[in-house]
């Protein structure tokens, strides 16, 4: 073969290979295939809700899931950059719920509109639906929904605090006695730090942001919340590894019994349940402490959104798949084998939840009183400057603490500085 000709075949060849790769298109029999890039799921709940959303499309497409790196920062860098590129083989995302206005600004995201929208809004929560809006215009689907509560032992405490003060000094009575004292709750410098401490602020009755998003708000809410973080990291309360704890760290200290209070999400209930059956039958659980006696905590709403790519060559089978992703069957899945929370209010009466989630009353109340992390394009930039002049907790100085996150934000907002 002339050596010409052989280039052009591998040309051809490369170039075959390069389209496969981006994925999308259609499949066998002319169905289209949507690529779905979301969260690593091990229990198999996302699998099942693309493969029975393929079976009810009656051949009109197929899903495949597409597993995102594991950290939040890894997931939406992956995203940004095939959407810079324009990759038309990014049919659905999960997105998590703060990256909305970021990814409607830069023109990533279909906007859901009419009749689309209002069967998007049947049956969601409020705050689920906030978390997905921006500048009043739908740009995703909430696909589960996530909170905090107060989880607790109750071999060592009869009662569950009502306030950070009590279980404080909840906290300090039992290490005088010798027993299991730790409040876990977490402190490393990353998102969940930035999350504690805008679930103290809103409940102190402020926000980080002012409400159009354009300077910091802070006051002294933020400076209430700044006292809460710095008096947990210096009492007898504070785990030795605080300031480099998350969420599983804090499961596997409750777990191993040093703990007698931790805040996190649903999902340590059943791995208590499993790893932990002696410990499990004194585990129960209560609303997040309330910052200001008599004023209900508004704890800051988790969980992931269904967004529709901007260069997706199938955008009508794209919504369909969405809106069938996160319908009543696929939800309830997602609860019970994925351990998160559903963004369907109908689901948290319905008898297959309730029996697995006893405590689902109480996670619909604290969704309903939500708070939503600030909605701004530069959040990124934000909440990277929250943790960073939170960390580490014990060397947190309320207010002079606070009067320096006011200039790292508003240089945050104006993409002036560094990035801490």
């Amino acid at each position: 073969m002339p050596g010409a000709s052989r280039r052009v075949v591998a040309l051809v060849a490369v170039l075959a290979w390069a389209l496969a790769g981006c994925g999308g298109g259609s499949g066998g029999g002319g169905a289209v295939v949507l690529d779905w890039y979301n969260f690593p799921d091990d229990s198999g709940a996302l699998q099942q809700a693309a493969d029975n959303c393929g079976r009810d499309s009656g051949g009109r497409y197929s899903i495949r899931y597409n597993k995102l790196p594991r950290t939040a920062d890894g997931q939406r860098q992956q995203l940004v950059r095939r959407l810079a590129a324009h990759d038309t083989g990014v049919d659905i995302m999960g997105l998590d719920v703060t990256w909305t206005p970021e990814f409607a600004e830069a023109g990533w995201v279909r906007e859901w509109t009419g009749a689309l929208r209002e069967r998007a809004g049947e049956d969601t929560l409020a705050a689920a639906l906030r978390t997905a809006t921006w500048k009043d215009r739908l740009y995703a689907v909430p696909y589960n929904s996530n909170t905090q509560l107060l989880w607790y032992r109750d071999d060592l405490v009869s009662a569950a605090p009502a306030t950070w003060e009590e279980m404080l000094e909840a906290a300090r009575r039992l290490a005088e006695q010798d027993k299991p004292h730790f409040i876990e709750v977490q402190g490393a410098q990353y998102e969940g730090l930035t999350v504690w401490f805008n679930t103290l602020v809103t409940s102190a009755g402020g926000s980080i942001l002012t409400p159009d998003a354009t300077a910091p708000s802070l006051g002294e809410p933020a400076v209430t919340a700044a006292r809460v973080i710095r008096d947990v990291a210096r009492s007898p309360a504070a785990d030795p590894s605080l300031s480099n704890q998350m969420e599983d760290e804090n499961r596997l200290a409750m777990e191993s019994g040093t703990a007698a209070f931790e805040l996190n999400y649903p999902f340590v209930y059943p791995s208590m349940k499993e790893n932990q059956p002696e410990l499990f039958a004194h585990f129960r659980w209560a609303p997040y402490p309330s910052v200001v006696p008599g004023r209900p905590a508004t704890v800051t709403i988790g969980g992931i959104d269904l967004a529709v790519g901007a260069y997706s060559r199938h955008p009508a089978e794209a919504q369909e798949a969405v809106l069938c992703l996160r319908n009543r069957e696929n939800q309830l899945t997602n609860a019970l084998k994925g351990g998160l929370p559903p963004s369907l209010r109908s689901l948290y009466s319905a008898a297959e939840l309730t029996e697995s989630y006893p405590f689902a009353a109480d996670v619909l109340k604290a969704l309903d009183s939500a708070s939503v992390r600030p909605q701004t394009p530069a959040y990124q930039n934000v909440s990277i400057a929250v943790a960073h002049a939170l960390s580490p907790p014990s060397e947190v100085d309320p207010e002079r603490t606070v009067a320096g996150l006011a200039g790292q934000i508003r240089d945050a907002l104006g993409s002036k500085g560094l990035i801490p």
